[in-house]
Formats: structure tokens, C-alpha cells, sequence
């Protein structure tokens, strides 16, 4: 009984995983007001990374502020981009378009006011990070930040272009 609950687990925990290895079709909405269908985002056959944040989580600003000091570096290195999707509630979306602006962020950013993809992919704490393969499989994801994160998170991507 033991053997076939076990069993049981391990092919739940693998259908799961398989289930999670494309973007959800979520549709998220530009700061602009355009919807964007997750599913359908790419670049050009080169990784990318998307990253939930919000405007009151500092870990996530401290985040995406580290990675926007060498992003330039990164894009001319690596061609990948990063996508960043605010999962800011509806009631404070009009804080988002003003924090991009002060902090310089050149990415391209989403809105999640509803949680939609966050339940989508079971994220359950903020800044969750993920990076896409050119193929559009979720290939790394990250719950958190510590000062120099950023550096695993292009590591991954270079290894992924190595290939």
C-alpha cells in the first residue's frame, strides 16, 4: 500500500511539473492598457526572464534595481530580456507606471492585478523570478532575493545559450 501511494505521489509531482513547463496563457495588460497573452511572449529564440514583483515588496525592488545596473550588459552579451509583471493589486496599478519611470527600469512590464498568473503558477511569495528558454519552456524559477541573486540568474541564461 505503501509502495502504491508513493507511486502514486511521484506521478502527481511529475504531471505537475510537466504541466508548469510552458507560460501559462494568462492575459496580462501592458502599463498602456494592451492585452498581452503570456503564452505568445518570446525573444526571437533567445531566453528571457520573468519576474513578478510589486511596488510595496522592497526585495523585489532591490531586485530588479541589481539587475537593471547590468542589464545593458546583459542584452548585449546574451540578447536576453527581462519582462518584468507587477502583481500589484487594481487599487494601486496607477503606482506602477511612476516607479518604473523613477527607478529607469528598461523593461518591459505587465500587470497582474488580479493574480492570474500567480495562481497559475502556484506562486505563492514575491519576487518570483523565472527564466524561459527560446523554445518557451520555464527552464529555471526562484522564490526570493539576496544581494548577487542576479548572477545565478545569468549564469543560467549563458549556460542556456550555450547549448
Amino acid at each position: 500500500m505503501k509502495k502504491i501511494l508513493l507511486l502514486t505521489c511521484l506521478l502527481a509531482l511529475a504531471a505537475s511539473t510537466q504541466a508548469f513547463a510552458q507560460l501559462p496563457a494568462v492575459t496580462l495588460k501592458t502599463i498602456d492598457g494592451k492585452a498581452v497573452k503570456l503564452d505568445t511572449l518570446n525573444n526571437g529564440g533567445k531566453p528571457f526572464i520573468v519576474d513578478l514583483f510589486a511596488t510595496w515588496c522592497k526585495p523585489c525592488l532591490r531586485e530588479l534595481d541589481a539587475i537593471a545596473e547590468v542589464y545593458d550588459e546583459w542584452k548585449e552579451k546574451t540578447g536576453v530580456k527581462l519582462i518584468a509583471v507587477s502583481t500589484d493589486q487594481a487599487q494601486n496599478i496607477h503606482k506602477v507606471k511612476p516607479l518604473v519611470s523613477n527607478h529607469g527600469w528598461e523593461y518591459e512590464v505587465l500587470l497582474d492585478p488580479n493574480d492570474d498568473l500567480k495562481r497559475a503558477l502556484g506562486v505563492q511569495m514575491i519576487p518570483f523570478t523565472m527564466i524561459v528558454d527560446g523554445q518557451g519552456n520555464i527552464v529555471y524559477k526562484h522564490t526570493g532575493y539576496a544581494e548577487g541573486a542576479e548572477e545565478e540568474l545569468i549564469n543560467k541564461v549563458e549556460e542556456l545559450i550555450d547549448k
